[in-house]
């Protein structure tokens, strides 16, 4: 499996940033609306307001060499419903080597671990089949949660003004499949 690093965002990573998104393969799943550098800058900026505030974790993914390669984000936190949503994108010269898997192993981790979350919803939008394929080939994850979180559903198309699947991390299923690859390890 590929490794990741999640580190926190900073402004020396707005170039890097502002490239990645702009391949329309990445810029039009996302609806990405930043348009120059000076607008990735800005967002940077808003997420490190909105994570002091702990509305938000996210976090910039570096590969192995340490290469900014994307972005992953704990989102709608919710402490009382011990409850999030999670989004993440990855460069589209990074797609199919394993980083989206690795990446939601390290995010999930801060999610489960640190914030104490139940629960982690990943949405996408019906039209994007590319999102829930990789959702899809991810171990670790309940697919079509809709009836089970009818109130998660209904807020996501809400949200993207459009129609949605819903997905679900539940911490139980991830805590045995870590739990499965580190026996494989020994």
């Amino acid at each position: 499996m590929a490794t990741v690093k999640l580190v926190p965002h900073d402004i020396s990573y707005a170039n890097r940033m502002f490239q990645l998104v702009s391949a329309p393969q990445v810029k039009d799943a996302l609806g990405i609306r930043d348009e120059s550098v000076e607008d990735t800058k800005k967002f940077i900026n808003w997420i490190i307001e909105e994570e002091k505030k702990g509305k938000q974790v996210s976090r910039v993914i570096l590969n192995e060499n340490d290469e900014l390669i994307g972005v992953t984000t704990l989102m709608h936190i919710n402490h009382e419903k011990k409850r999030c949503h999670i989004g993440t994108w990855i460069g589209h010269d990074y797609w199919g080597m394993g980083y989206n898997q690795a990446s939601k192993i390290a995010i999930l981790r801060i999610a489960f671990e640190d914030l104490g979350m139940e629960h982690v919803f990943a949405g996408a939008r019906k039209v994007n089949i590319r999102s829930q394929k990789a959702q899809e080939k991810l171990p670790f994850i309940r697919l079509n949660v809709e009836s089970l979180f009818p109130d998660e559903h209904e807020f996501l198309e809400k949200k993207e003004k459009q129609p949605c699947v819903l997905h679900a991390f539940f911490r139980e299923d991830f805590e045995k499949y870590i739990s499965s690859i580190k026996k494989y390890k020994l």
